[in-house]
């Protein structure tokens, strides 16, 4: 069954990107779309004002029947914070979200809403701040954990059906850690994935995913803070997609000793975002539960 594609929005101009790439993801994995609408500004009269959503809703529309897709549409009232993450509780489907046009100063207040999905949605989620289509290149980011593991399934299967290019990136700590682990990275950095070290097993792991699915990819690696890294390869390599892992639900107490790199990146990145919360092994054995 073909896994749905869930395009929400609040009607936000920012937000059109993401209807623009929702219809692209759906067409290349073959998938049914949502189109889900938060009215957060009901009109003032019902006779006298066109509803807030109905252009945007034509629009989009216009756009999925170019593609051929089948599509349905919903409206609820209320705030795109709210509704989103409530309607896709316990839902199996890739959510995609664009930036809701929040005032500048509830963005540095509260931050980027993205951030707020990402702890609120359970299923994967494809941030668009900027529509990239084609998917010519595609870079995930290993983190040496694990948590990329749900992400990278999908992205590879996406890579896959759109024909893209895959760079795994990793970044080795800064000089100044020093810890065993660390030095090792530190003084190994470019061939990690020759060490025995826990990044240099997720990459050879995702190597061999990326052969079994019928891609190459290539290595790539950096040194220094994580974010800034993956930002500045992000620029300079010129990616469609970036694709990461997210620590939630690995384990409550780990999360308060890991800062979330993930929405860090997703407040400053330009291309499209892919990240799915980390599962365990169990949870990727149960049926129906694979991407």
């Amino acid at each position: 069954m073909a896994l749905e594609v869930l395009i929400a929005t609040n009607g936000s101009k920012a937000s059109w990107p993401a209807v623009e790439y929702g219809a692209w993801l759906a067409s290349t994995l073959e998938s049914p779309v949502v189109l889900l609408g938060a009215v957060e500004r009901a009109p003032r009269t019902a006779l006298d004002e066109q509803h807030p959503l109905e252009p945007f809703f034509t629009r989009a529309a216009s756009v999925f029947q170019s593609r051929g897709l089948r599509y349905t549409l919903e409206v609820e009232t209320g705030s795109a914070d709210v509704i989103i993450p409530r309607r896709l509780k316990g839902q199996d489907c890739v959510t995609v979200l664009g930036p809701l046009g929040r005032p500048r100063l509830t963005r540095l207040l509260k931050g980027r809403s993205i951030g707020h999905m990402m702890t609120d949605i359970h299923g994967p989620i494809v941030y668009v701040p900027e529509a990239r289509i084609p998917m010519k290149k595609l870079l995930i980011a290993l983190g040496g954990l694990g948590y990329e593991w749900t992400a990278e399934h999908l992205a590879l299967r996406i890579a896959l059906s759109a024909g893209a290019e895959i760079s795994l990136l990793h970044v080795a700590p800064p000089v100044d850690r020093d810890y065993p682990t660390a030095r090792i990275e530190r003084k190994e950095w470019r061939h990690l994935d020759d060490t025995n070290t826990p990044i240099g097993r997720s990459i050879r792991q995702a190597l061999d995913l990326a052969a079994k699915s019928g891609l190459k990819a290539r290595v790539v690696a950096r040194q220094g803070l994580a974010v800034e890294e993956i930002l500045n390869e992000v620029k300079s390599g010129g990616y469609d997609m970036l694709c990461m892992g997210s620590p939630h639900s690995a384990t409550p107490l780990h999360q308060l000793y890991t800062p979330n790199v993930t929405a860090a990146v997703a407040e400053k990145v330009t291309c499209p975002l892919l990240t799915a919360r980390f599962k365990s092994s169990q949870e990727r054995s149960q049926p129906g539960r694979e991407l």
